[in-house]
């Protein structure tokens, strides 16, 4: 394989991914629509993501909701990295039919087109799945064992109680491996699940070798950091430079696997190569939880800013307490181990972040919108 479609691959991961896989020698082609909320409104001097890959790769402006876009993207492709999705746990609540539209129907239109193309030259699909759809993952329950709670009781939350229970009782938090129970609690988990499954499901049938990754909460150097919907690392860092104080969700103990973009990378890049990885899912991450606020007094430390932190009890509809990954799998069959420690990634993430212009801090605007909605409390 030498010709990669990578969709979505202006962003973040994608960016990463296009220029590692360039330098292993690969034909990247990206299809990207430049979103605004990624890339600013002027791509060409706003996005340092887009233009590390402007002359490198051949690049489709154009959208996965575009049957003609789609068709051009994938001649003579070999593999397809499908990246290209509306993220963020909170708008996606409000944004529905954006997100379904993008995520589902726009992954729905490439496997259709491969699925009726006698002459298609696609050999794997890879798919970004994520940990969200899990929901809260996997537990111990004192006297049933292994548990998947349902989502959080909104009562519960408004008293101040941000446990996960299982039948009333609290319950002890595991890794959650590939074979926990799928329950998504947002709208963007929903639609994760759904090109998981449609990819999983259909690429068999067509001679297409599919492989899926769960990845947790990537970060690193690059991303965006003027996003307010996603990447909490990225916000609490705008939030700092801005010489704004943190307000910390629920009582701070909420925890997150936080991947460094390396890793993901090197991952992503295992399961193109890797015979072992055809028809498989994976969950990528570090198999390691990290608490909120142990997050925002890290970057406090490495900035050298000094602002307050608020543990305000205000919590979002959506939200998952905790999840961080069992990493079994992965490393068995693809020999993957992360290589980056959060200490490790924080120094790499703020060292970059430091040298990048202070971009407007629009947390509170986007939380003031899910407000209106009823979905922050």
């Amino acid at each position: 394989m030498k010709n990669i479609l990578i969709t979505g691959g202006a962003g973040f991961i994608g960016s990463n991914l296009s220029l590692t896989l360039i330098d292993k020698g690969y034909k990247i082609t990206v299809l990207d629509n430049l979103s605004p909320q990624i890339h600013g409104e002027n791509p060409e001097q706003s996005s340092p993501l887009y233009n590390s890959i402007k002359d490198k790769v051949n690049f489709i402006n154009g959208t996965v909701t575009s049957r003609e876009d789609w068709e051009k993207a994938l001649k003579n492709q070999d593999a397809v990295v499908h990246y290209a999705a509306e993220t963020g746990t909170g708008q996606s609540m409000y944004c529905i039919e954006k997100y379904a539209e993008v995520n589902m129907q726009g992954t729905a239109i490439m496997l259709d087109i491969l699925a009726n193309d006698p002459e298609k030259t696609v050999k794997k699909i890879v798919v970004a799945s994520s940990r969200s759809i899990y929901g809260e993952g996997k537990y111990r329950h004192p006297e049933l064992g292994f548990v998947y709670p349902e989502h959080r009781n909104e009562k519960d939350m408004l008293n101040g109680d941000f446990e996960v229970k299982f039948n009333g009782q609290n319950v002890e938090l595991l890794a959650t491996d590939e074979e926990s129970k799928i329950h998504p609690s947002s709208v963007y988990g929903i639609t994760k699940q759904n090109q998981e499954q449609m990819v999983m499901t259909v690429c068999p049938t067509i001679g297409i070798a599919p492989v899926a990754f769960r990845y947790q909460n990537v970060y690193g150097a690059g991303q965006s950091l003027s996003n307010p919907y996603t990447g909490i690392l990225s916000i609490f860092s705008t939030q700092i430079r801005n010489g704004n104080g943190i307000k910390i969700f629920e009582d701070g103990k909420e925890t997150r696997d936080f991947v460094y973009i390396d890793d993901v990378v090197d991952a992503t890049i295992r399961g193109l190569e890797m015979e072992e990885a055809n028809g498989e899912i994976f969950n990528v991450g570090t198999g390691e939880a990290t608490d909120v606020l142990t997050v925002a007094n890290t970057l406090l430390k490495a900035y050298g800013i000094d602002v307050p932190v608020t543990v305000t009890g205000n919590f979002r509809l959506g939200d998952i307490r905790h999840n961080y990954a069992d990493l079994t799998k992965i490393k068995e069959k693809l020999n993957f181990i992360p290589q980056v420690s959060f200490d490790q990634g924080i120094k790499k993430f703020t060292d970059w972040v430091l040298q990048q212009e202070i971009q407007e801090d629009n947390l509170e605007k986007s939380l003031e919108e899910m407000k209106k909605k009823g979905l922050y409390k």
